[in-house]
């Protein structure tokens, strides 16, 4: 078995049995415990255990299930994987590695499934924490929830039924006699590495291990033990008595959204999360997941302290619950998060739409004040943290070392947002050749700039991310009076849309934002070549007067940005007359080639 590198091994007994046990980190620190699913063994949360321990210092423990990995096997089968055995195993976990402090709880799948009844029996009271779940609901809720929809059918609560009784073949499979033993240690279990990279996009490394073909066949007893019974019989106590954090893929093949419906009625606190990914995230998310574990753990272990003091917390102090009061907190929180241009404007509005919603921001500006401004007040807002960068975005040597610099202290990031950019105005012929390098520079090879280095890294992680390049409604609507603007932010615009195809198959998304006249400063430091610095100063008063007077927030600008994000839209326009010539591009390109002759201001 491939163990994280720096991880302790240890036995311990429990019913007769020996546990496997894995610990990474101080074990001064918080103990987060992770329990793996089905068919899986403890290797599976190899790459979330190390980010946990060596990123955010916590003290983490792993362990083989009885019957899985390098753990002992019950005899007889039948009876020996019930939900009351596996949370003695728990108990025995939790008392050797953490006698003295409750764990953290974390589970997935299977492994999230007996969790909940750990955390919501009477005798495991006091020994956890908080409990993070992602694919597996309790079969006490999902007993009720099924009760509920048969008891007072509609169409929309049968449609529920039916489509989580398709997603849940497999369940029905493993209860027939022999024939899953035989599949897993047969065919399945020699092509099952290789329907995971196919279907689940599992990067290839020491997952799966060596002994799934048994894992899975002793496996099927957790069903053939669990799921009929308390289906039919489910708790009617099944109360969770500590925090919890739900975290649900979206793109989950086996589980639906829906299945999580009124679980609030059974948390004391729950805080949800949605990830755009499938059902092994795990090993897809090893960031993303360990980054919202340690703020979920962070936060209870801060509130545990406050009362411990006894001065409490008034709710939605913590880091996790202002996220929550965001719209787009089950999304982008905890999420790292870089946005160029963010000193003003449009940018630094992004930075702190992302904030809100609970993402770590990384804010970039050739001002240095003004992107340590932005930083500063993104923590107020709501980010767990966040850092200022000063840089100049058509500077290819500088941007290097940006990413080199954010990729060692920070990670690989979830979004970037490139959105520096200058405006210039005038006749073609009056302007210069420096004037072309200085527009270009900044509004096209700065976006290249963070498109190839970052996106490289989002690329070679293999976690998926989301690149947001803002092009401009300039991209498709010809102007007399910008051709340089213009001709850059199309190009913005066609780059990512070739970037958006190549991309695609690596869980990349790419959206160019196309925004119309938005009340920034970007008039106030627009260039008018072919007049004098008279008249260039009259010029730039005119135009942020007709912007002001427009008066387009661009805060709705980065709401857009983070909902493109969320529903990875390919082209956004922004503001109405952006859509407007976003039609006629389409459908009137003759009008808007006419209206291109007026000329409109910066």
């Amino acid at each position: 078995m491939t163990l994280p590198q720096g991880a302790r091994e240890r036995r311990v007994r429990t019913g007769g049995i020996e546990l496997c046990v894995a610990e990474l980190g101080d074990p001064g620190r918080p103990t987060v415990v992770l329990v793996h699913g089905y068919p899986d063994s403890k290797e599976v949360w190899s790459e979330v255990a190390t980010r946990l321990a060596d990123r955010f210092g916590l003290h983490v423990v792993l362990y083989d299930v009885r019957g899985h990995g390098r753990s002992g096997t019950p005899k007889p089968l039948r009876g020996g994987f019930t939900l009351e055995k596996l949370t003695d195993d728990f108990l025995a976990v939790a008392d050797a590695v953490s006698p003295d402090r409750p764990v953290h709880l974390v589970g997935h799948d299977w492994g999230s499934v007996q969790a909940w009844e750990f955390v919501t029996v009477r005798r495991t009271e006091g020994r956890i924490a908080s409990f993070t779940s992602m694919s597996g609901p309790s079969l006490d809720h999902f007993g009720h929830w099924i009760d509920k929809r048969l008891r007072r059918p509609t169409p929309r609560r049968v449609g529920q039924l039916l489509g989580q009784g398709a997603k849940s073949w497999y369940v029905y499979l493993l209860h027939t006699p022999v024939l899953p033993e035989l599949a897993w240690r047969g065919p399945l279990g020699k092509r099952w590495p290789g329907i995971l990279r196919r279907v689940e996009k599992v990067p290839e490394g020491a997952y799966p291990t060596p002994s799934l073909p048994s894992d899975a066949a002793h496996g099927a007893w957790l069903y053939r033990d669990n799921v009929r019974s308390r289906l039919r019989r489910p708790r009617s106590d099944a109360y969770a008595h500590a925090p919890v954090q739900l975290i649900t893929p979206l793109e989950d093949r086996f589980l639906s959204e829906r299945l999580y419906d009124g679980l609030e009625e059974w948390v004391p606190r729950l805080t949800r999360r949605t990830l755009a990914a499938g059902h092994w995230i795990p090993r897809t998310r090893p960031d993303q997941l360990a980054s919202w574990i340690d703020d979920f753990v962070t936060s209870v272990e801060r509130e545990r302290a406050g009362e411990a003091a006894g001065t409490g917390r008034e709710e939605g102090d913590t880091p996790v619950r202002k996220a929550a009061a965001g719209r787009y907190a089950e999304r982008f929180g905890g999420q790292l998060v870089l946005v160029t241009g963010a000193g003003s404007g449009i940018g630094r509005a992004t930075a702190f739409a992302f904030a809100e919603a609970g993402a770590r921001v990384i804010a970039v500006d050739r001002d240095a004040q003004a992107a340590a401004r932005t930083a500063e007040l993104s923590l107020l807002i709501g980010a767990p943290e966040a850092w200022a960068e000063t840089v100049d975005v058509s500077d290819e040597q500088a941007m290097e070392e940006l990413a080199a610099k954010v990729h060692t202290e920070h990670g690989v990031l979830d979004v970037l947002v490139n959105n520096a950019g200058i405006g210039l105005s005038g006749s073609f012929f009056d302007t210069t050749s420096d004037d072309w390098r200085r527009v270009l520079d900044v509004n096209l090879w700065g976006v290249i700039h963070g498109c190839r280095l970052f996106g490289r890294q989002m690329a070679d992680r293999g976690q998926g991310g989301h690149i947001v390049n803002t092009a401009s409604a300039a991209a498709y609507q010809p102007s007399k009076a910008l051709p340089a603007y213009s001709t850059s932010k199309a190009a913005v615009l066609m780059l990512s849309e070739c970037l958006r195809a190549e991309l695609a198959g690596r869980g990349i998304g790419v959206s160019a934002i196309c925004p119309g006249l938005v009340n920034t400063n970007i008039t106030d430091t627009a260039t008018f070549v072919g007049v004098d610095a008279e008249e260039e100063r009259r010029r730039q008063k005119r135009s942020s007067r007709a912007y002001r007077l427009r008066n387009y927030p661009p805060e709705k600008v980065a709401n857009a940005i983070l909902r493109a994000v969320m529903l990875d839209e390919a082209v956004v326009p922004v503001t109405p007359e952006a859509r407007v010539s976003h039609v006629l591009s389409r459908f009137l390109p003759r009008a808007l080639r006419a209206l291109a002759r007026v000329g409109p201001p910066l």
